[in-house]
């Protein structure tokens, strides 16, 4: 009788050697498994073979290593104040140390690690059209042959400013500047100076920001950071700001009864993104048109965030409200340093040359600019580009919020077009205070575990998100996947 060799599992030939070497890496495979953040997808095992024979195989791992970032940013704080040249990009709020980007392309980032990353920042707005994109490029490397800066008119200024005006209900005139709180600090001295008066009325957590005027329940970095205002601002530059309360017509009228023919303006953000994404009633914003007139102050709806991207004629267009005045920025620079504001022509005349307001700057409406600005404005008005922007925002958020609830947190929130946001808590969020219900440690985990799992957000709760043109529905169905596992764990 033949012998038979001991077999404790069928295997192939090798088998009992693969099946060695699995037992001695089993468990240090394990242990990597359970470091919380090591890797974006745990080691998993996968049994094949054939004729009944049985072969494990360790699958690979993808680590989530941010060596590099850590590197420059332990340099980069000791040469610049936190180690960013804007505050929220530190993750304060959030935890951890802050990627470092290498690039941008379409609806992706990369960091200096190698790791990619589904982009739902846009660098805070501007990349409605995505990162990158080759039309820009085109017509921006034509006029970076002409020169960077003129200091002088140019005629894409004209085109510019005639495709915001015939873009924004409100605008018949504008100036443009270089960024979105150069456009404000120019609002705010425009309409004291057209209504020779001083005070005006703000809503806690709107941003308008960093003019020493505004830094008044500012929202945005100033919470993230939890500060409730920022040391340095003189009390007389903000002795002039009231502050209301959003979606509390009430509170507006109390400081317009108790401050009669002194307030200069009314300043909103007509959909709050920097308390996190908080939306107005129709109501209140018609209820602020309408006291506006009667107490003879100037409406503005400052639009830096929302300008052509919850409509190409921004929050105005939306929501069928006009104000007098409108600040701009992000979108119209098409990723690009820019900033206007614009309005009523007879407020505008009252700006120099034609008026006795100054404000000026050295590269205001410079060529680059207003290429890149034209171009994504261009894109943005073909058919269909607000539907799809709709469509993608909403099968992200809704799926978010239900991938949440599922898991057992407690979860709101909502979008409008590319705009989107949600908090950790029951909601509704109608206001800065319901926002600040949200719990902040756990969006902090959810963040970092996005990150982990390959999907880039703003790090603070108190920062709206944004969809592009670029976002697919693999990218978006890919999220959504994620989130599911991180909802999970948190």
């Amino acid at each position: 009788v033949p012998k038979r060799r001991p077999r404790s599992i069928p295997c192939s030939s090798g088998g009992m050697l693969r099946t060695a070497l699995l037992v001695a890496v089993l468990p240090a495979c394990l242990s990597f498994s359970m470091t919380p953040g090591l890797f974006a997808k745990a080691p998993g095992l996968r049994a094949t073979g054939r004729h009944g024979a049985l072969s494990l195989k360790a699958e690979a791992a993808t680590a989530h290593v941010t060596t590099k970032s850590k590197e420059i940013m332990d340099e980069a704080k000791k040469i610049m104040p936190g180690g960013v040249s804007s505050p929220v990009r530190a993750f304060k709020s959030v935890g951890g140390d802050p990627v470092v980007f290498d690039k941008v392309e379409g609806a992706y980032c990369f960091d200096v690690d190698g790791n990619k990353y589904i982009d739902y920042v846009g660098t805070w707005g501007p990349a409605i059209c995505g990162h990158n994109v080759k039309e820009v490029n085109d017509a921006l490397i034509e006029t970076l042959k002409k020169g960077t800066s003129f200091g002088a008119p140019s005629v894409n200024e004209n085109v510019l400013a005639k495709m915001v005006i015939d873009a924004v209900p409100s605008v018949e005139m504008v100036r443009f500047t270089n960024s979105g709180t150069e456009a404000c600090m120019g609002m705010l001295r425009l309409v004291r100076a057209y209504t020779n008066r001083e005070k005006i009325i703000k809503f806690e957590g709107c941003y308008h920001g960093h003019a020493d005027g505004f830094l008044v329940s500012a929202g945005s970095g100033v919470i993230t950071l939890g500060l409730p205002d920022s040391p340095g601002v003189p009390k007389g530059a903000a002795a002039g700001t009231l502050t209301a309360q959003y979606n509390d017509l009430k509170s507006v009228e109390a400081l317009l009864e108790a401050n009669k023919d002194e307030i200069a303006g009314i300043v909103l953000e007509p959909v709050v993104g920097n308390s996190g994404f908080i939306t107005p009633t129709k109501e209140f914003l018609q209820g602020l048109r309408d006291l506006a007139t009667k107490h003879g102050a100037v409406l503005v709806f400052d639009e830096v965030m929302t300008g052509f991207r919850i409509a190409y004629g921004g929050a105005q267009e939306h929501f069928g409200v006009t104000p007098d005045v409108t600040t701009m920025g992000k979108v119209i620079g098409g990723g690009l340093p820019v900033g206007a504001y614009g309005g009523k022509k007879e407020i505008m005349e009252t700006v120099a040359p034609a008026g006795p307001m100054y404000q000026a700057g050295t590269l205001s409406g410079n060529p680059l600019a207003m290429t890149a600005g034209i171009k994504t404005l261009e894109i943005l008005k073909r058919p269909g580009q607000y539907e799809k922007l709709d469509k993608s925002t909403k099968k992200l958020i809704n799926g978010i919020l239900e991938a949440g609830k599922a898991a057992g947190h407690e979860v709101c929130g909502g979008s409008i077009s590319g705009m989107f946001g949600f908090f950790f808590c029951e909601g509704p969020v109608n206001s800065f205070q319901d926002a600040m219900k949200s719990d902040t440690a756990k969006f902090a985990k959810w963040h970092r575990g996005m990150l982990e799992e390959g999907v880039y957000l703003a790090p603070s709760q108190f920062e709206a998100g944004f969809m592009s043109l670029a976002h697919s529905e693999e990218d978006i169905d890919k999220t959504l996947e994620a989130a599911k596992r991180v909802f999970a764990k948190i």
